[in-house]
């Protein structure tokens, strides 16, 4: 069972997932209760569960799972909405917990990290419409690029989003502001190499055919 949503409204991003990983691994942890209680930080949560696929071992597997789901979550985002929306088919379904206590396993050292440095923080930044719009849009980017099969990237682009969700979870502006940079940064770099890998492809199936 998911912690009790006025805990929840105050614990820290590892106590959330240190709380889901408790219990029986063969649970299915639904995203609906997973959202439940987490007032202004429910983007935060949704983009961190989004966000824990890029992390999966296997080539095309996370990217193809998370980018969509950051994208999702970057157009609501960028549309302005306040409470997150799921379809009903997305809704009560999710991992298992099992999957959960492995991902929290290999984030844990890098949360821990993050925490150190993230505290609530120019919170304006986070709440101001036209600031909620542009984190939006470069999710729906960084979204699209993890989605796309660009070779030994997803955990690049999986700690960057984590740095977006904890941002979004501890309300921490600066942390916001940094990630703005970077991600701007990786979308530029990643965006003109995929287009590069994508001109090199077709001149070598034009070669080929």
């Amino acid at each position: 069972m998911p912690p009790e949503s006025d805990q929840r409204g105050q614990a820290g991003t590892r106590e959330l997932l240190a709380a889901m990983a408790q219990g029986d691994p063969a649970d299915t942890l639904r995203f609906d209760d997973l959202l439940l209680g987490l007032g202004k930080r429910v983007f935060g949560m949704m983009l961190f569960m989004a966000t824990l696929p890029a992390f999966i071992p296997v080539p095309g597997v996370g990217g193809a799972i998370g980018g969509p789901l950051v994208v999702l979550i970057g157009v609501q985002l960028l549309l302005g909405m306040r409470k997150p929306w799921l379809p009903r088919w997305l809704a009560q379904r999710g991992p298992h917990r099992r999957a959960v206590q492995r991902f929290e396993a290999v984030l844990d050292p890098w949360l821990r990290r993050l925490e150190r440095l993230s505290r609530a923080r120019l919170t304006h930044v986070l709440d101001h419409r036209a600031a909620t719009m542009f984190t939006g849009l470069v999710l729906v980017l960084l979204g699209i690029l993890l989605a796309l099969p660009i070779p030994f990237t997803n955990y690049v682009f999986g700690l960057l989003l984590l740095a977006f969700a904890l941002a979004l979870l501890e309300r921490d502006g600066a942390l916001m502001l940094w990630a703005w940079g970077v991600g701007v940064a990786a979308i530029g770099f990643f965006g003109v190499l995929s287009g590069a890998l994508a001109t090199a492809t077709g001149e070598w199936l034009g070669r080929l055919f």
